[in-house]
């Protein structure tokens, strides 16, 4: 009796479990069709990529996401022919002085340091030159001698109307003096040749003074060093440092569109969020063989000094007509055949919008429609933004 009994109650548990199983797949099958019918097939997804996106996203005060975003208000600018050209700052050699020295002496005084501010006239330095010492001393010689010759001939004419010389010795004494006044004149012409620039001499000693005003630059003199006419490098180099040259590189093949006066927009890595304006004042007139590149002079202001020769600098000719609003690369979202840009309508609020780049280059675009000049677009975790901006779109589903 009792197995019979175990035996009935082990066939109902085996039973209940049937039923479980059953109504779990049931489940199941009541479940599936739904969940597939909203996974998206390639078609499907392929459709939405290429399909054009709008909405804006708004995020609350202090939200950790803005912490991530920076933004930047873009103004129009004008297009550039080209990629950004490899180009170098120099000296604006019209208000540029390389001091040097047309004699030998040695340097007694320094007057002047690198990063010292001068004016016309200012002394740099105090030289000893000998050979100034010897060139006055030739000049004061052949003075006398012609003063002495000159004396000689006022004697002499008196002497002339009644014979009491001949005409013999009264042309002799005429050509002594002659000869005085070319020594006279030959010396005095040595002296301005060993002193061109009209410096202060006292004695032998030279006050070596700078022809403009400006700023020194370079300083190779130093106290005590023999110098002369034959220096490999100037003693001092004054120039303005508010007007500079550029030298840029120029590709033959847009030599037919630049011309003088053309403007160039420069940029550096040592201010990467300024940008400077040069003029174009010189154009090449040979093509490197090597490079079949020509160098063309530009002009830039540089009224807050932070442009220096020698460095290195990008340069972009600007075509002469045309404008577009300037972004960084990073800024734009590219989905299927449309480029997009977040826009800041207020802290927080951000939204998407379709826009239209005319160029395209490696570190910026420029863009012609669907942004205005002065917008604040977002140019720092622009993807992030993305990311949230779907997901929320996502959720609205």
């Amino acid at each position: 009796m009792t197995r019979f009994t175990d035996s009935k109650k082990s066939k109902r548990i085996g039973l209940g479990l049937l039923v479980i199983v059953a109504l779990a797949y049931v489940g199941w099958l009541s479940l599936s069709p739904r969940k597939i019918q909203h996974m998206p097939t390639p078609a499907a997804s392929t459709q939405q990529a290429h399909a054009e996106l709008s909405g804006n996203i708004r995020f609350v005060a202090g939200a950790a996401q803005l912490s991530m975003l920076q933004t930047q208000s873009l103004p129009l600018a004008p297009i550039p022919l080209s990629e950004q050209l490899s180009a170098r700052v120099t000296y604006d050699e019209e208000v540029t002085a390389r001091i040097g020295v047309s004699f030998s002496g040695r340097i007694l005084e320094l007057k002047a340091a690198p990063g010292d501010v001068v004016n016309v006239g200012q002394v740099l330095a105090v030289i000893d030159s000998p050979d100034f010492g010897t060139a006055y001393a030739d000049l004061n010689k052949v003075r006398a001698d012609e003063k002495r010759k000159q004396l000689a001939v006022k004697r002499a004419k008196d002497l002339v109307p009644g014979e009491a010389i001949s005409t013999r010795d009264w042309e002799a004494i005429q050509a002594e003096y002659a000869q005085a006044q070319a020594e006279t004149a030959r010396a005095e012409q040595r002296i301005k040749n060993l002193n061109p620039h009209a410096l202060k001499i006292v004695g032998q000693q030279v006050s070596l003074a700078s022809p403009l005003q400006g700023v020194v630059t370079e300083r190779t003199a130093s106290p005590a060093l023999e110098i002369g006419p034959n220096l490999a490098a100037p003693l001092f180099v004054v120039t303005d440092p508010k007007r500079l040259w550029v030298s840029i590189d120029l590709p033959e093949t847009l030599l037919s569109k630049v011309k003088l006066g053309s403007l160039v927009s420069l940029q550096s890595d040592a201010y990467p969020d300024h940008t400077f304006t040069a003029k174009i004042i010189q154009l090449g007139q040979t093509i490197n063989p090597n490079t079949r590149r020509a160098n063309i002079l530009a002009r830039v202001d540089n009224p807050d000094g932070k442009l220096l020769p020698e460095m290195f600098v990008r340069a972009s000719v600007l075509q002469a007509d045309g404008q577009g609003v300037r972004v960084p690369n990073q800024a734009l979202i590219t989905r299927g055949l449309y480029t997009y840009v977040f826009v800041e309508q207020a802290v927080g609020d951000f939204t998407l919008r379709r826009v239209k780049p005319i160029k395209r280059g490696v570190d910026f675009s420029y863009i012609g429609e669907g942004l205005r000049g002065g917008e604040r677009v977002v140019t720092k975790g622009a993807l992030l933004l993305e990311a949230e901006f779907l997901a929320s779109l996502g959720e609205k589903q």
